[in-house]
């Protein structure tokens, strides 16, 4: 796309300086045979960036025996899609890059915009406290709501423990007996803290999805709305994000998605009250690149709150509030994965919401492995391809 608007410019350049009506007409020729052939090199370059794609996604599933891989790549309005494997192992359907899969924790980064967006608003800060919204939910074992900021929430810095540790919540998700098992979120919040505070608030990185779960119980106690709502009407809406959804309770899915598997076990319908705002959403590829656009862009939040949103932990720990300020050979990239039972999620998105590239498979058995690891170095590989380094 760079070189064609170098060679349109050249082209406008011609026609300007002809003096004559003949040196007029024959810069207009010259200008649309520039265009013409500007095109066709536009078009062996998406074919190109289209077969690199395809092989990458391809030997991810073949390497790491994966059921299914898909993957997209955009820059601007150009578009290529790739799929190997299947969406559905049993019945031998071939995946399909527009189905829907389960996000996992890339629905932390809707749900930081949502209160960023509720900060610029006036309805709260990012240095409020948790006890603020929630008086003595979190007091316990050195874990104090009167100590941890909003911003520290968002950022993992608040030194909370995950609750997913417990084992009776994760065996209980694991083995996925009652997806349909109402999991209200003091209950996960009381089960984090009933481990000893990791850090002291704001001085150490420590992922913990009790963070996002306090997240959107805060979001409901500013609006009176359960963060599924505000992110709907918000976000989802707004955006015409009409394969996107934020399940409050009900695990199964709808329309077309890639079957998920736990080693070679059908787990697609999951229990999303486990991770609510941490991590309960349902999307696809297109729409997970038209929302981080949108945000990468400046279009979800004021100047403040983006500056906020990318104000990251240190140069060692670069996530800001959530999302991820990844460090690439070509440069920092909007980022950040999802991983739940069944699906693992990565994505990259220029900090001008440009170019973008989304990795997903349909298998994750709740441990980091390398096939996790190979999609996070594919998804970058891609991203600096199509960023042209």
């Amino acid at each position: 796309m760079r070189s064609r608007k170098l060679l349109v410019r050249a082209g406008a350049t011609l026609v300007a300086a002809a003096a004559t009506v003949t040196a007029v007409t024959m810069g207009v020729q010259d200008r649309e045979a520039t265009i013409a052939s500007a095109g066709a090199k536009t078009e062996a370059g998406n074919d190109v960036r289209a077969a690199a794609l395809q092989e990458r996604v391809a030997r991810l599933q073949s390497e790491h025996h994966l059921p299914g891989v898909i993957g997209m790549v955009r820059s601007g309005a150009d578009t290529q899609y790739a799929a190997a494997g299947h969406g559905d192992m049993f019945m031998r359907v071939p995946a399909d890059p527009k189905a829907k899969v389960r996000i996992g924790s890339n629905t932390k980064a809707f749900v930081s915009t949502v209160l960023l967006q509720l900060e610029a608003e006036g309805k709260l800060s990012m240095n409020d406290t948790v006890d603020r919204w929630l008086p003595g939910l979190v007091a316990a074992n050195g874990n104090d709501g009167r100590k941890i900021t909003i911003r520290q929430l968002l950022n993992h810095t608040s030194g909370l423990p995950d609750y997913i540790n417990n084992l009776r919540i994760s065996g209980s998700y694991v083995a996925d007996i009652n997806p349909y098992e109402k999991w209200d979120p003091r209950v996960l919040v009381k089960a984090a803290t009933a481990n000893k505070q990791l850090s002291a608030p704001g001085t150490k990185f420590n992922y913990s999805n009790a963070n996002y779960v306090l997240g959107g119980m805060i979001i409901q106690a500013a609006t009176g709305h359960h963060p599924a709502v505000e992110v709907t009407n918000r976000i989802i809406k707004p955006l015409g994000l009409t394969d996107t959804t934020f399940p409050e309770a009900d695990p199964k899915l709808y329309g077309n998605w890639l079957h998920g598997y736990f080693t070679i076990r059908d787990i697609s319908f999951s229990n999303v009250q486990m991770f609510g705002a941490a991590g309960a959403m349902v999307s696809t590829q297109e729409d997970l690149a038209d929302f981080t656009r949108a945000l990468a862009s400046g279009r979800l939040l004021p100047p403040a709150q983006q500056r906020e949103l990318q104000q990251t932990v240190s140069p060692e720990k670069p996530y800001g509030l959530g999302v991820i300020m990844m460090k690439t050979p070509c440069g920092t990239a909007y980022s950040h994965n999802g991983a739940v039972l069944g699906y693992f999620s990565q994505w990259l998105t220029s900090p001008d919401g440009k170019d973008q590239v989304v990795v997903a498979t349909n298998r994750y058995n709740m441990i980091p492995d390398k096939a996790g690891t190979a999609i996070v170095t594919a998804a970058q590989d891609a991203y600096c391809a199509l960023r042209g380094e």
